[in-house]
């Protein structure tokens, strides 16, 4: 008789349904992962709606002539953005970035686009599913929550943003590089000082 599913597979599954139907265009712009509005979050939820907004404008400001050459996305976090995915040169490339930059109240922009024919729906799969693993391994620790981690996987390289002390960057790091799938991890943590991080868990959540 077969064993039953692991916890951690079946939350790795209800994380990964979701977001299958955004992998589906050549061109996909808004983070890998997805993004919502949660009060469980160390960003207010203005600096949330911003960072939706910069999402939203990146895709506007892609340029029509990659058309379906190019696989694009974007994820802002506390106003830095990451642009992900892959374009066909490095022209490309510098343009994407330049538009990015200019996008109104961005501080930092991350440019990790690839030079690479755009990925196949079942790599872009494959990388929603290694992203919502990440997720669900972070619910089975106590050592930083899944909630102030924001995966996004391109190729297998996996993106970490978010608003955290040390010790939950190094955390989440270690657990990321043994997650199942990841081919590389890459930190673009917001690191705070611990009594940074109990303020704004106080303001947010009322000290829990």
């Amino acid at each position: 008789m077969p064993h039953a599913p692991s916890r951690r597979l079946l939350v790795a599954f209800a994380l990964a349904a979701p977001l299958l139907g955004a992998c589906v265009p050549a061109l996909i712009v808004g983070g890998a992962a997805g993004t919502a509005i949660s009060y469980h979050d160390r960003r207010s939820t203005g600096t949330q709606a911003d960072d939706e907004t910069s999402e939203w404008k990146g895709r506007n400001r892609i340029p029509a002539s990659l058309g379906e050459r190019a696989n694009i996305n974007f994820t802002a976090f506390n106003r830095r953005l990451l642009i992900s995915g892959e374009v066909p040169d490095d022209a490309s490339r510098e343009a994407v970035g330049r538009l990015a930059a200019g996008i109104e109240g961005i501080q930092q922009v991350h440019n990790e686009l690839r030079i690479a024919p755009p990925s196949t729906l079942g790599s872009r799969s494959d990388d929603v599913f290694i992203s919502s693993k990440l997720k669900a391994r972070l619910l089975d620790t106590d050592q930083v929550a899944s909630n102030h981690v924001k995966p996004v996987t391109e190729a297998g390289a996996l993106f970490l943003m978010g608003i955290v002390s040390e010790r939950e960057a190094k955390a989440a790091i270690n657990i990321a590089r043994t997650t199942s799938g990841v081919r590389k991890v890459v930190n673009l943590f917001e690191v705070l000082p611990d009594d940074e991080i109990r303020r704004l868990d106080a303001a947010r959540f009322g000290g829990r």
